[in-house]
């Protein structure tokens, strides 16, 4: 990999196959960072299915 480059990994599958255990590795490995994001944290006005936080939290 060129130094000089940036690049995004995406790393996406199934749940319970060991997506945040590889992201952590290759996270310490190139020395970066960790960004996670959920498809239903897009999903605003979805209320079935998206654990959406209470008015409350």
């Amino acid at each position: 990999m060129n130094p000089n480059q940036k690049y995004l990994v995406v790393i996406a599958g199934p749940t319970g196959v060991g997506k945040t255990a590889l992201a952590i590795n290759l996270a310490k490995h190139f020395s970066t960072k960790i960004l996670s994001a959920d498809s239903r944290q897009f999903y605003k006005e979805m209320s079935i299915g998206t654990a959406k936080p209470t008015p409350k939290n």
